[in-house]
């Protein structure tokens, strides 16, 4: 059999939570990619200069950031978690229904501020509620979950693409090779990058020619079904009080806690307010919280979490920057033959979590990581080393979209796994990567504004060498870490020991 019984069991017990997840980070994927190629649409939309319309790229990044931060204080209870899930994932249709009435930047910048922070809670809560259904099997659910991050940024733009303009979408004075610059400029702002703009001075008054608004309504309609989905399961699991029957919920805790820990007799049930586990990341860096923790604790949070800044932080720096290196010498790519490297990329990093799913039941993550974090570093040696060469170029782009695509799932899964699923590690790390993700691309955008295109894959070359630095010294942490806890045990050991042998006498 091609999974294990007991994963496959585990799998039918929670298919609809498990399944209700994965929708949602398809939902989460919908989102974050549609911004980059829509953006000079909106533009002609809100009749704004580029500058202007930059800055939504940033409200969307940083309230993303945010929401990430504040997305664990919701897994209190199914009930917390499942609720904001469901107006999460609502209120990105929503949003997608009410951008084309937007024509302010103002007021686009704020629906897209309201996106990410939903985008964000979403992040953590799906992560969170699966590591907490199937603890130590979790890798393989958690890659299947990002790769629908991948699969919704795919569609995004596919749906988008028939209603873009190709050219100058307010009609005003003629503006020469216009359709080749709005090319030039689709490409270079699809990676959420916001650099050297300032030189293209499109047209912003006179009349709005865009029928960008129908890819919107389009996918708003295709993200319908997400938050009634997540409805459904809060109505099968009787967390609706006016939906309330007699009927028996999905899976009991202490059958799940049976199921999940091969039979073993169930822990008493913990309350929140005494538990170590997941939080909002304040509350996790509260002193009631952290008072007695050994070092190592702190230690695997903070270089994982590094790990994963450095990690994504080349995600997004790639991502946003790729056509722009390939565009300039010595590559000196034609616009529309560099403008696949992005799709490219995206779709590398979709694949790459397809694999990594049958890859994390052989493996441990531990492995997985190693190898991944080796593969980038001498991916990018290669692309530096043939920095004239197109054809690796594309190659190197897909290479690199692999070996970068499970190392945030594969992270998760390890650290939580250290930390016996008692921590605040999913919120740390989905913060930590989400903070990587937009500093990286704001520093690596403007060194290569400052030294050159070359620096492109230079940054890239340090900022993986670091991030391998930072794993090695996670390894030795989680081995501090083991040593305390195999100390502690002794000690409990030692100390349970006398007061047995006192009772038999």
């Amino acid at each position: 059999m091609l999974v294990d019984e007991r994963i496959w069991t585990l799998f039918k017990r929670n298919c609809q939570h498990t399944l209700t997840y994965w929708s949602v980070f398809f939902s989460f994927g919908l989102c974050i990619a549609f911004l980059g190629p829509t953006i000079l649409d909106l533009r002609c939309q809100t009749q704004s200069t580029l500058q202007e319309i930059t800055w939504v790229f940033f409200s969307q990044q940083f309230c993303l950031l945010i929401g990430s931060t504040i997305g664990g204080a919701f897994k209190k209870t199914l009930f917390c978690a499942l609720s904001a899930l469901f107006l999460s994932s609502l209120i990105i249709s929503v949003i997608f229904a009410i951008i084309p009435l937007c024509h302010n930047v103002l007021l686009l910048a704020i629906a897209m501020a309201v996106a990410g922070l939903a985008m964000g809670i979403i992040d953590t809560i799906a992560n969170i509620q699966l590591v907490k259904i199937y603890q130590k099997d979790s890798a393989v659910f958690l890659q299947a979950l990002h790769f629908f991050i991948g699969f919704g940024a795919l569609v995004s733009p596919l749906i988008a693409d028939p209603f873009l303009s190709e050219t100058n979408c307010v009609v005003g004075n003629a503006t020469e090779n216009i359709t080749e610059i709005m090319h030039h400029l689709r490409n270079t702002l699809s990676g959420s990058s916001a650099h050297n703009v300032s030189q293209y001075d499109l047209p912003t008054e006179g009349e709005v020619t865009t029928s960008v608004s129908y890819a919107f309504w389009i996918m708003a309609l295709i993200n319908l079904p997400v938050p009634i989905a997540v409805f459904v399961l809060m109505y099968r699991e009787q967390l609706i009080p006016c939906c309330a029957s007699s009927s028996p919920r999905l899976l009991d805790r202490d059958e799940l806690a049976l199921e999940t820990q091969g039979g073993a007799e169930p822990e008493p049930e913990v309350k929140d307010s005494d538990a170590g586990g997941h939080g909002d990341l304040f509350s996790c860096c509260r002193n009631d919280n952290l008072r007695g923790l050994p070092p190592s604790f702190f230690g695997i949070h903070i270089l994982g979490g590094m790990v994963l800044f450095m990690t994504d932080g080349i995600v997004g720096a790639y991502a946003g920057f790729v056509y722009t290196y390939a565009v300039a010498p010595p590559m000196s790519l034609p616009h529309k033959t560099a403008g696949y490297l992005a799709s490219i990329f995206w779709a590398a990093i979709t694949a790459g979590r397809l694999v990594s799913i049958p890859l994390s039941y052989r493996f441990q993550p531990v492995r997985l990581l190693m190898i991944n974090l080796a593969g980038v570093i001498v991916t990018v040696l290669l692309l530096l080393i043939l920095y004239t060469s197109s054809v690796f170029l594309f190659v190197g782009t897909c290479l690199l979209g692999l070996f970068l695509s499970s190392i945030f799932p594969c992270m998760l899964a390890y650290t939580e796994d250290i930390l016996d699923y008692q921590g605040c590690a999913t919120t740390v790390l989905v913060t930590s990567a989400g903070m990587g993700e937009m500093v990286l691309q704001v520093l690596v955008g403007s060194v290569i504004h400052s030294q050159g295109s070359y620096s492109f894959l230079l940054c890239g070359m340090i900022i993986g060498c670091i991030g391998f630095t930072l794993f090695f010294g996670l390894l030795l942490f989680h081995r501090m870490h083991r040593n305390y806890l195999t100390g502690t045990s002794k000690k409990t050991a030692m100390v349970e020991e006398p007061v047995v042998e006192f009772s038999k006498q």
